[in-house]
């Protein structure tokens, strides 16, 4: 990795408690964006208690049980995050969660600070996810949307994964979201969370920002890492040749319009033309796939 190294987490580095990673809003020196990802032993549960966040409950691996508001959600997840799309909970900010796992498995909790409270918990179903192909041909990947404007309500959390095949490059052409423009460009911070199928698998990750707001990171990726974006441009993503490659993105900002608006690079964007001569890769989607 070059640059600066504290937006690059190594998996076990931000290890807290119950979880294997753990995220702020303080830890992260910024305002909004939260994720932990949290392993169950089979009969364990946890006790989550969002305070000033709204909150997911995402399998990643395994099924779970969440009991809160009154209410109890049966997630039947997934084997893998290559497997499918998973269903998943939606916990508000004030909340008392119980999760349960009769089996085991390993849990996203993303979340975002939010001063508002009018949604309730609820369940988004597996098959209601949007599973987009987006790309073409060395830049072809599929985009699960869980919870996005237009996807699944919230207050400010914006919540999606991204699978890119072995060999494919992802978050491309780089692009930003670190300015307040209405209709064009909305200000979010932006965590990912990376997986990589095969014992020995990597990637790269690549956010490079302006002279006036520098941040330079090149982080060799590995399953459990994570990279903290809180500015700049972002991408790409690239899966090495062999290894499929799987990064969930929790986004959050100070916006009171939830919106997902990017800028491209503009020494870039040019490539997105290209697709209209290429064919989406043949590998995608992953749907009913398992990790190799």
């Amino acid at each position: 990795m070059t640059g600066t190294s504290k937006y690059h987490l190594p998996r076990g580095t931000s290890a807290d408690g119950p979880y294997d990673l753990l995220v702020t809003p303080e830890s992260a020196g910024w305002g909004h964006s939260g994720l932990r990802i949290l392993t169950l032993k089979p009969g364990e549960a946890h006790a989550l208690s969002t305070q000033d966040s709204e909150f997911l409950v995402l399998p990643l691996a395994g099924s779970c049980t969440v009991t809160t508001d009154g209410k109890t959600f049966e997630l039947a997840g997934r084997t893998s995050v290559f497997a499918s799309a998973t269903d998943f909970a939606y916990v508000p900010r004030a909340s008392e969660a119980l999760i349960s796992s009769a089996d085991g498995g390993r849990f996203a909790l993303p979340s975002a600070r939010t001063e508002q409270g009018g949604h309730s918990a609820r369940y988004g179903r597996r098959e209601d996810v949007p599973v987009e192909l987006r790309g073409a041909g060395a830049c072809s990947r599929q985009v699960n949307n869980y919870c996005l404007p237009g996807t699944f309500e919230a207050e400010q959390l914006l919540v999606c994964e991204v699978l890119t095949p072995g060999g494919n490059w992802s978050s491309y052409p780089p692009h930003k979201h670190d300015e307040a423009r209405p209709g064009v460009e909305s200000e979010l911070e932006e965590i990912y969370y990376f997986e990589v199928a095969g014992e020995n698998g990597f990637a790269y990750q690549r956010v490079y920002g302006t002279e006036e707001r520098p941040i330079d990171v090149l982080a060799e990726v590995r399953s459990g890492d994570t990279v903290l974006i809180p500015h700049g441009w972002h991408g790409p993503s690239i899966a090495a040749p062999g290894y499929d490659l799987y990064y969930l993105n929790v986004m959050a900002g100070p916006g009171q319009d939830r919106a997902w608006l990017i800028c491209d690079d503009p020494a870039h964007g040019w490539v997105r033309a290209t697709w209209e001569s290429q064919d989406i890769d043949d590998r995608l989607p992953f749907e009913g796939l398992d990790a190799q």
